[in-house]
């Protein structure tokens, strides 16, 4: 894996959590199989979550009704989003995965995380509107939406109740994991084309789509039909590669 490019988005405050143990964990093994590691500590970097008109340089298309997304995809695209933006976007550009280090705060992402999200990946860059967009959970509705290719999630439970030695165990494991990352398979979705557009929201499957599930899998969260979901289904991301 020489000379592929990695990027660890951190978004925990203290540096004596799992989290941060994590974020190290990855870079060390990441290293060693020869990737290039950049490390994007958002806490540390002070890193501003909020959308706001400071985000564009130069006089917004229509100043009496701003509208943050069609502002923002412009200036991506004349090269006038701001600085801190510009250096995101880069790090996301270069990298061949990407790595998402977070706590989940009430069953969702920490606000600076989502704030990054909110402001880093603009139109034009991330995703263009010739795109159907599902509005979904993290892993379709933002990354996959935006290209990315998902990959399972590395998920540690109850870390603040077990001991020490099993914290070991947790972290030994996801290093034997990103020793052989780059072999892994992506997680499925169901392609846009294969939902009815003429039903309002566009969410329900075409006939043809649900005849070809009726045999063992659901094909997705959402349009599970009842049925199990395949062992390759969305439900299983914290990892993901470009």
């Amino acid at each position: 894996m020489a000379g592929k490019k990695a990027l660890v988005v951190l978004a925990h405050q203290e540096r004596t959590s799992f989290n941060y143990a994590m974020m190290e964990a990855a870079v060390e093994a990441l290293k060693k199989k020869g990737w290039v590691v950049t490390v994007s500590d958002l806490y540390a970097m002070k890193f501003n979550p909020l959308v706001s008109r400071d985000d564009i340089t130069g006089s917004p298309r229509d100043p009496e009704n701003f509208k943050y997304p069609a502002e923002s995809s412009h200036a991506y695209k004349e090269g006038r989003l701001s600085k801190d933006i510009v250096e995101e976007q880069k790090k996301l550009a270069d990298a061949d995965l990407v790595i998402f280090q977070f706590p989940m705060y009430w069953f969702g992402l920490p606000a600076v995380l989502k704030g990054w999200f909110d402001r880093v990946l603009t139109g034009g860059f991330a995703y263009s509107q010739s795109e159907m967009y599902y509005n979904g959970p993290f892993k379709r509705g933002v990354l996959h939406f935006c290209g990315f290719q998902v990959l399972e999630p590395q998920i540690g439970y109850s870390i603040g109740h077990i001991p020490p030695e099993k914290r070991s165990v947790i972290l030994d494991a996801w290093k034997a994991r990103l020793a052989k990352i780059w072999e892994e398979k992506p997680i499925s979705f169901v392609p846009n084309e294969e939902f009815d557009l003429t039903f309002p929201g566009g969410f329900v499957l075409k006939k043809e789509v649900m005849e070809k599930h009726k045999e063992q899998y659901g094909p997705s969260v959402g349009q599970h039909m009842g049925k199990p979901l395949p062992p390759d289904s969305q439900v299983k991301s914290g990892c993901t590669r470009l």
